[in-house]
Parts: structure tokens; sequence; C-alpha cells
């Protein structure tokens, strides 16, 4: 079984889960891809829908490469839309690989974004805060098509989505939806490292570096 609780465990060893946010785990799913699923699949499930991307649209998603960006890249892909993936060059290649257009961050991002989506940007979804809300409505998106999950700040100041977890409902229903994508091939969680628990700050110390290509994973 895989699930989730609301009570901040997820360096337990042992955990009480109610039954209702449990969902069975695929055989094909891995035990470091199942316990890294849920908080990173849910939000980008609820970030990708808050921003309805649509067959021939075209969106912008910022640390496309991270835990949750990397899924909500594939996600938004699913739709039909067109993804352009902020991230590092050494990121490219897998943005390439899942159908994504690589952007690198940094000066002049916008003028490359712009020429990357000739016909402009409908979305954007910002996982990783640094300005990138700005960043979005410069480009002309609608405050209603841009959600962050990191730059709450912005978000208040000009009244974009923060839509995440909360927006995706019911979350064992979201997981075992996730799930079963992976199990059929259909999507993928990059596990960056394992760690065991007893190096919990090594863990935390490379997550610190904001490079992350996916999940870190704390095994007990």
């Amino acid at each position: 079984m895989i699930g989730f609780t609301q009570k901040r465990a997820s360096h337990a060893e042992l955990v009480l889960v109610e039954a209702g946010d449990l969902t069975r785990k695929p055989e094909k799913v891995p035990w470091e891809v199942a316990g890294s699923l849920y908080v990173v699949g849910v939000t980008a499930w609820g970030a990708v829908h808050a921003v309805q991307p649509k067959e021939g649209e075209t969106v912008v998603i910022s640390g496309a490469a991270g835990g949750v960006g990397s899924l909500a890249v594939q996600l938004a892909r699913r739709t039909g839309a067109t993804v352009i993936g902020l991230a590092s060059e050494s990121n490219h290649a897998w943005l390439k690989s899942h159908e994504a257009i690589p952007v690198a961050y940094g000066e002049g991002v916008a003028d490359r974004i712009r020429a990357a989506a000739p016909s402009g940007v409908d979305a954007f979804l910002d996982t990783f805060g640094d300005g990138y809300v700005e960043l979005a409505l410069t480009l002309g998106v609608a405050t209603d098509r841009v959600d962050t999950i990191a730059d709450f700040a912005a978000a208040e100041k000009h009244g974009v989505k923060t839509d995440g977890g909360v927006a995706a409902g019911p979350g064992a229903k979201v997981l075992a939806e996730l799930a079963g994508l992976i199990a059929d091939g259909q999507l993928e969680v990059p596990i960056a490292n394992v760690y065991p628990l007893a190096q919990v700050g090594e863990a935390y110390t490379e997550l610190e570096r904001r490079h992350t290509h996916g999940k870190i994973v704390l095994r007990p």
C-alpha cells in the first residue's frame, strides 16, 4: 500500500494512516518511487489542473527538472499542450526526451522564451519562485493562468493562483491515478538520490543546492 498523512511524518519509520488515505501500490512501481509520489505528484497534478493547459496552447514551467516540475512537465504534455521547461543545461536532454522544449534560465530568459514560443505563452506554472510570477506577467500571461507553488508573496501581490495539493481534492484518488500511469510506463518520477535515514543531513545539503533533478529519497 502507499498513502499519505498530513502530520509531517516523512522522517518517521512507522506512521499511522487513515484507511481512506491509502491506495494499493502497483507491483511495477518501485518503493523509492511510491514513497516519493504523494507530495510531488499531487502538487504537480493540482498545479497543472489550475492553469488548465490545452492542446494547441503553450505552457512554461519553471524548475522543470525538479521534483514537482519534472512531473508537471509530463502531466502538461499529456494534455496536448506545448511545454517549455526552464532548467539548467545539464537537464535539457531529459526535457527533450519527454517532449518538452528546454530553455535555460538566467539573464535573457524572457527573450529565449519568446523565441521558443513565437505565438505567445498561454499559461505559466512556477515551481521555483525567485521572480517567475513577474516573468509570467511580463510575457502577457493572464493572472488566472499563472500558478505558483513557491512565491506566495508574489501571488498575493499580483492575484495569481497558488493551487497545488489542495486543488487535487481526494489525495488517494489522485495518488492511485498517478501510480497507475507510472506502472503503465506513461509517467516517470526521476530519483536524484537515495539516502539512509541516518544521513538526513546530507540529503538536506543536496536539496539546498536547488539544482536537483527529481526527488531525494530517505530510506528507513
